[in-house]
C-alpha cells in the first residue's frame, strides 16, 4: 500500500506581515523563517505523516538547500531514493508572504524542478506496481506531468491532480487521464472561466471539468467548504471551523489526506472529509510542512468532531 508523488521540492522563505502588500509598497513585517516546502514534497510528507508509505520522484540542486531538503523528507518518513540531484542549478525556492488573516502570496522559482523530464517519469514507472495513487501538481514541466499521468493511467493507478499553480494551457489530453482533480476556487475560476464562489458555481465548474474527461472533480472553497462531483454522486462538505493562521499548505494537506484515505479504500465521501479535515488542521499553524498533521493529531481531530470512534 503506497502513494507516489511526482512533483516539486522547494525551500520556503516565509515573511509574515499585518497584511499583504500592494504593488510598489514596502511593509514592515513581523517575522521571517525558512522551512522545507514545494507542493510535491508537501503532499508526500502529508501522506507519510498519516501512516501511508510515501514515495517522491523529483529533483533538487547540489547546493542551495538540496541536502537539507532530502534530509527533511526522510525525517518525515518519505522515501527519497528517486529524488535526483541536478548539478547545474539550485533547488527550487518559494518566497511567501503571509498576513494576519492567514492569507498568502507566493512566488516560486523552479530551479531544479524545472529540469524534471522523461528520465524522472522512467523512475516513476518503476514505482507504479502496487501503488494506490499518484499525486501530481503543476510546479514541474507540463510535459513531464502529462507523461507521468499517462504512465499511471496505463498502470491502473489512480491519478490525483492538484492544478496549482494553475496553467492557462492545460492540455486536453491530461483531463482524460485524471481520476480526481482538486482545484481551489481561484484555480477553478481560471480553469472554467467564471467566478467559483459558492456551492452552486462550484457545481457548474465541476460539471465542466467532468465534461472535459476527469472522473471526479473536487472544488475547494476554503472556509465555505468542499464540493465534490463524480459520475456516481455529488455532495457538499462544510468546512471545519478553525482559527486560520497560515493557509500556505492547506491544499497540500488536503491532497495528502485524500490520497491516504484512497490508499485505505475508504468511500469517496470519507476521503473528501479526510482532505477537508487535514486542510483545516494545516491552516492553524505556520509554515508548509511544519503545519501538516501527524496521525495522532489527525485522528484526535476527527474523534473530537464525532467523525471517528
Amino acid at each position: 500500500m503506497k502513494v507516489i508523488v511526482f512533483g516539486s521540492i522547494n525551500i520556503d522563505l516565509v515573511a509574515t506581515a499585518p497584511r499583504l502588500p500592494v504593488a510598489g509598497e514596502t511593509l514592515l513585517g513581523h517575522d521571517f523563517f525558512k522551512a522545507p516546502g514545494g507542493k510535491g514534497a508537501n503532499q508526500a510528507v502529508a501522506v507519510a505523516r498519516l501512516g501511508i508509505t510515501s514515495y517522491i520522484v523529483g529533483r533538487v540542486g547540489t547546493h542551495s538547500f538540496g541536502a537539507e531538503l532530502i534530509d527533511s523528507l526522510q525525517a518525515s518518513g518519505v522515501r527519497t531514493e528517486n529524488v535526483s540531484i541536478e548539478a547545474t542549478v539550485s533547488s527550487g525556492v518559494a518566497v511567501i508572504t503571509v498576513d494576519d488573516a492567514g492569507e498568502n502570496q507566493i512566488i516560486v522559482i523552479p530551479g531544479a524542478n524545472g529540469f524534471v523530464d522523461q528520465e524522472d517519469v522512467g523512475r516513476l514507472s518503476n514505482l507504479l506496481p502496487g501503488a494506490k495513487a499518484l499525486l501530481l501538481q503543476f510546479e514541474v514541466p507540463m510535459a513531464a506531468v502529462v507523461d507521468a499521468a499517462k504512465a499511471a493511467h496505463h498502470a491502473g493507478v489512480k491519478v490525483i491532480l492538484d492544478p496549482a499553480p494553475v496553467q492557462a494551457d492545460v492540455p486536453d489530453e491530461l483531463y482524460s487521464l485524471v481520476d480526481i482533480i482538486t482545484p481551489n476556487e481561484v484555480e477553478a475560476r481560471q480553469l472554467v472561466g467564471f467566478p467559483v464562489e459558492d456551492k452552486e458555481s462550484a457545481a457548474r465548474a465541476a460539471e465542466i471539468l467532468l465534461e472535459r474527461g476527469v472522473k471526479c472533480a473536487i472544488i475547494k472553497l476554503g472556509a465555505r467548504g468542499v464540493y465534490c462531483a463524480s459520475g456516481k454522486e455529488c455532495f457538499f462538505i462544510p468546512a471545519f471551523p478553525v482559527q486560520a493562521i497560515d493557509t500556505t499548505a492547506a491544499g497540500d494537506a488536503f491532497s495528502g489526506a485524500l490520497a491516504a484515505a484512497i490508499a485505505l479504500d475508504l468511500p469517496l465521501h470519507e476521503c473528501v472529509t479526510w482532505g477537508a479535515a487535514a486542510g483545516a488542521i494545516a491552516a492553524t499553524k505556520s509554515g508548509a510542512q511544519p503545519s501538516l498533521p501527524d496521525k495522532y493529531t489527525f485522528d484526535l481531530f476527527l474523534k473530537e468532531r464525532g467523525i471517528r470512534n
